[in-house]
């Protein structure tokens, strides 16, 4: 099973006089947001080196090895996520393919992966969180990003944004303040999605150190592809985008529009590496193919047939290092067929 989809939320409610949720880097370090990658596992090579990973954030100057394993409690993935256990965290876990001992309801929800955590009162049950980091995926690649918003736009958007991606909500706890103060997260963890179009939104977010992030999600309702349907339009820019090609019905490479989407075939990292193939990485990203406009998105969708029919979405910023790391990844993608416009 696949890591969850990470949003740490610092969102002090004004009825709430606890202290908010942080990001935390590998050395247990606050910080303003991060990325982490985890890799593909090497072929024959132990079980513990599927949870290597790279780690980003403000200060990394790029991509540098995680300290620990993703699934440890020591790595900025598991030092984040262990603010569940606060007792003044309300929370949310969804993913679509959720813990083993989590009924699934139906492949139509969203294709996300993700733990929306927020102060609150009260000690939430601790068994089905744990399967949120323990039970991880040791083969596919996947990636992270995790910001901690600035109040109190995020308090009235998030929710909305998850009723439109229609998440597999496997465990979930918003009552009291919060189910007053934020309706639409307390009906996005009853998996209640949106009843009528637009079927997609587009919000800006900031972080609490300033950092502005774009938040775009689509319902299944939507019928079009992410990228080529909204996306490369949305950010008016060419885009390569890495997902896993290995499901049935892939859509192609497409330049019949206005801008152009590519799909990323083989991936590498800076030197020692690594170098890998698209399909054995899970990951769902993307990157402009020009610093300028320079946007790079992190998100849950691949590109194919049946995702234009799932809700999901994707997480964008504009910085020019971020643009940078996302970008050198790139090492090879597919081309537009003869005709298609490229």
């Amino acid at each position: 099973m696949l890591p969850l989809f990470i949003l740490a939320m610092a969102l002090p409610l004004p009825r709430v006089a606890a202290g908010g949720i942080s990001c935390y880097d590998d050395a247990g370090q606050p910080v303003d947001w991060f990325l982490a990658y985890k890799l593909p596992r090497p072929q024959h090579s132990p079980p513990a080196e599927g949870m290597r990973y790279m780690y980003q954030d403000a200060r990394s100057g790029g991509w540098v090895s995680g300290r620990a394993l993703m699934n440890s409690t020591q790595s900025a993935v598991g030092r984040t996520l262990l603010q569940l256990y606060q007792g003044d965290t309300a929370y949310i876990l969804y993913n679509d393919q959720p813990p083993k001992n989590v009924t699934s309801s139906t492949s139509t929800r969203g294709h996300t992966k993700g733990n929306p955590p927020r102060p609150r009162h009260g000690q939430p049950e601790p068994s089905r969180r744990q399967g949120a980091l323990a039970n991880s995926c040791h083969r596919g690649g996947l990636r992270v990003l995790s910001r901690c918003p600035h109040p109190p736009l995020p308090q009235l958007t998030l929710g909305t944004q998850l009723r439109f991606s229609d998440p597999e909500v496997f465990d979930a706890r918003v009552q009291g303040v919060f189910a007053q103060d934020l309706p639409d997260l307390r009906l996005a963890s009853e998996m209640k999605h949106v009843q009528e179009p637009p079927w997609n939104r587009s919000v800006a977010l900031t972080s609490l150190g300033g950092r502005r992030f774009r938040s775009l999600a689509k319902f299944r309702l939507f019928h079009d592809d992410l990228y080529s349907g909204w996306l490369a339009q949305a950010l008016s820019s060419d885009l390569y985008v890495q997902f896993w090609p290995n499901s049935r019905g892939v859509l192609p490479s497409n330049c019949s529009g206005p801008y152009r989407v590519y799909n990323i075939e083989e991936l590498g990292f800076p030197a020692p590496g690594p170098d890998f193939s698209a399909t054995v990485d899970h990951s769902k990203w993307c990157v402009s193919t020009e610093s300028a406009p320079g946007w790079a998105c992190v998100g849950d969708m691949n590109r194919n047939l049946e995702e234009e029919q799932r809700g999901g979405g994707t997480l964008c910023q504009q910085d020019p290092a971020v643009w940078k790391s996302y970008y050198a990844l790139v090492q090879d993608y597919s081309k537009c067929k003869e005709g298609s416009g490229g």
